[in-house]
């Protein structure tokens, strides 16, 4: 048996190939959108897939079984057609499908065996079932799609399930999770790309908590607000979908004059700025949202970017915005209509072109001010973070959901954002900034360095 993990960090994803090296037959487990590396692995193996397939419908990136299927010639397995104990064979590896909902309805995992040496099985692609320390999250169909009483009936479905897969009395099963830390898929994910079911039975909270009521209440407090494209990968990935409107192949946008950003702000284009957020405090274009590309790019380009409009891209160098173009493909931010490199902002600025700053206020400042009414702190957290306690009077907007939710941001008083260190809500003030809300300001340091020892909890 041939086996080889895909892992994509900056949506901490994870894909896998396997096959079968007598008779040089291969199938692909939830494979992302950018789908030459399966090919080009197989092709360096001599393998020839046959089959493509996924453990559910994903929520965090554009599938790539369709498009896979479609460019080999093998045939596309997707979770709502199959059935609890059906068999695939590959060569003379066996994977076994097992129903496991609770993340989403129809996810299943595969359990592997290679048949040439053993009956007994090697490991189980857990998908966003069974992840290292923790379990998938019930609640996006509800949270992101708005399925009302999605959540509780998952959780109940995911308890159901995990006790089904501690009675298969399988210690020794190797774990091989669809995602690792840093996943919105999960509140705790560990690091490590796989585990055993005997180590998670002994350390995984989730398979020592017996008490359902108690899973139900634990599984739902404290997950992570979901991204605001999450919505929009469920229905891009839905029943029948896995990615199918969706072209497999990565277009590299062209390299734009810099006589061409002035048209562009003025037609009030989307223009990204890629740069660390302390460079575009320092300095920026007027009209620019600041989506720093760092590993969480992905997720926040996802919440705060348009899907219905072009966008264009300032960075570092050219291969910044190659690599930024190849991210918000995975995620299916697919108009990006040019790019620039950092030197625009110079020629900007030389041409007479105004240069905008973000104004940065020490904590201690901020509670001066709130004492006397004289600012709205503005608080991007996620709801879990807001209420494990956060500053008297602020306002709660998480980045996930703030592009959606403008109006809500009060007028008239200088606006002062904040998150828990200074991350998230650098990218927030370049938001509010760009959709023309006057004198915002960041808080280096966030809630962390907030001079107040109480807060609201």
């Amino acid at each position: 048996m041939y086996f080889q993990r895909f892992f994509e960090p900056k949506l901490a994803a994870a894909s896998y190939l396997i096959g079968d090296q007598t008779s040089r037959e291969a199938i692909v487990v939830d494979p992302m959108r950018d789908i030459d590396q399966y090919m080009d692995a197989a092709g360096a193996m001599g393998l020839t897939i046959i089959a493509v397939t996924e453990t559910h419908i994903h929520a965090d990136f554009i599938s790539g079984t369709r498009a896979l299927a479609s460019r080999t010639g093998a045939e596309a397995l997707l979770p709502e057609a199959l059935s609890d104990g059906q068999r695939i064979l590959v060569g003379n590896v066996r994977l076994d499908v097992i129903h496991t909902p609770g993340h989403t309805p129809e996810h299943v995992i595969f359990v592997v065996t290679d048949t040439a040496t053993t009956d007994h099985p090697w490991g189980a692609l857990t998908g966003d079932f069974v992840f290292v320390g923790d379990v998938g999250r019930p609640d996006l169909l509800e949270r992101a799609v708005k399925v009302q009483g999605a959540s509780e009936r998952g959780a109940r479905a995911l308890f159901a399930s995990l006790r089904r897969f501690r009675e298969a009395n399988l210690q020794d099963l190797q774990i091989w999770p669809g995602h690792g830390a840093g996943s919105a898929c999960g509140k705790a994910l560990g690091a490590m790309p796989s585990t055993t079911l005997g180590y998670e039975l002994a350390t995984n909270w989730a398979f020592n908590t017996a008490d359902e009521e108690t899973f139900v209440r634990e599984i739902l407090s404290g997950q992570p607000e979901p991204p605001r494209y999450f919505a929009i990968m469920k229905r891009v990935n839905g029943v029948n979908g896995a990615g199918a409107d969706r072209d497999a192949t990565l277009a590299r946008p062209p390299r734009m004059p810099d006589a061409a950003l002035g048209p562009l702000l003025d037609a009030k284009a989307t223009i990204v700025d890629l740069r660390r957020a302390e460079a575009f405090a320092a300095g920026h274009v007027p009209g620019t949202i600041n989506v720093p590309l760092t590993r969480a790019f992905p997720m926040w380009a996802g919440s705060v970017l348009p899907y219905d409009a072009d966008i264009y891209l300032i960075g570092d160098d050219e291969r910044a915005t190659i690599e930024a173009t190849h991210d918000l493909f995975l995620i299916g931010l697919d108009r990006v209509a040019g790019r620039f490199t950092r030197q625009v902002i110079d020629r900007w600025r030389e041409a007479g072109g105004a240069i905008e700053t973000v104004a940065q206020m020490d904590p201690r400042n901020v509670a001066d001010l709130m004492a006397t009414g004289g600012v709205t702190v503005l608080d991007v957290r996620d709801e879990s973070e807001w209420d494990t306690g956060h500053i008297a009077g602020a306002i709660h907007l998480p980045l996930a959901t703030l592009a959606g939710r403008l109006d809500e941001v009060p007028r008239g008083k200088p606006i002062v954002v904040h998150c828990q260190a200074g991350s998230r809500s650098a990218i927030a003030a370049s938001v509010l900034t760009a959709a023309g809300i006057p004198d915002v300001r960041n808080m280096p340091g966030g809630i962390n360095a907030w001079p107040a020892r109480s807060l609201i909890r």
